[in-house]
């Protein structure tokens, strides 16, 4: 892999009733980037106008799901060299996001996670991850720490691996995947904040429940149809 310093970086930041965060989380984006895409997963508050006012390009994808809320950002970028996806609940310091650019940069890595302390997530949130992150290890035989959303890796790796998952199973899809095809991988420490407004998963015990199920059905269902991906697998 090459060092690559002058490659086009893009943002995609899935929100749904981000309004009290929305504007922190842009504001604390690195100037160096070349583009910054909100998704509006069908909020009810004034996250867009909030976004577009400060320079997003916002679009919108009125079908709730973290993953399709990711493939609709997706869709509006041709021309990046990376992508870089990142929350917009503020619990991530997108001031971070060079750490997680600079080994795709110089060549060392081709997909790159922030690894989240987990201070500051609720129990049953942080328990849910390692659960997880536990199965994923044990069935393809990875260290991982984390399942965190603050990633960057190559558009080109990112197509290769043809994300399909609609919620939150995207992020554990986009990890097997990336080991399957043999990619280069590496976490990195970011620092982590309590997040501003109710978390979409671990706000609620029955929100909480029901990702960790469809998190979990993701790792099972991966781990069945292992045979019919790739070769290399």
């Amino acid at each position: 892999m090459a060092t690559n310093e002058k490659a086009k970086v893009a943002v995609i930041i899935p929100a749904l009733d981000e309004e009290e965060a929305i504007g922190r989380v842009l504001s604390e984006i690195p100037t160096v980037i070349d583009t910054v895409i909100v998704v509006d997963n069908g909020s009810s508050d004034d996250t867009a106008n909030i976004a577009r006012s400060l320079g997003a390009k916002v679009i919108s994808e009125s079908q709730k799901g973290y993953g399709r809320a990711c493939a609709a950002g997706l869709q509006e970028i041709d021309d990046a060299d990376i992508i870089v996806f990142l929350d917009g609940d503020c619990s991530d310091y997108p001031g971070d996001m060079q750490k997680l650019l600079d080994p795709i940069l110089k060549g060392s890595a081709d997909f790159v996670m922030g690894a989240r302390g987990g201070e500051k997530r609720p129990l049953a949130a942080r328990l849910g991850t390692k659960l997880c992150v536990s199965a994923i290890n044990l069935l393809w035989r990875t260290h991982f720490s984390d399942l965190g959303p603050f990633r960057a890796i190559r558009r080109q790796s990112l197509d290769l691996i043809d994300l399909k998952s609609a919620t939150y199973g995207w992020t554990i899809e986009m990890q097997v995947k990336a080991v399957e095809e043999k990619f280069s991988i590496l976490e990195v420490p970011i620092r982590q904040r309590s997040r501003i407004g109710q978390s979409k998963i671990s706000g609620t015990a029955l929100g909480t429940v029901r990702a960790g199920t469809r998190m979990l059905f993701t790792i099972l269902f991966l781990w069945c149809t292992r045979f019919g991906r790739r070769k290399n697998v």
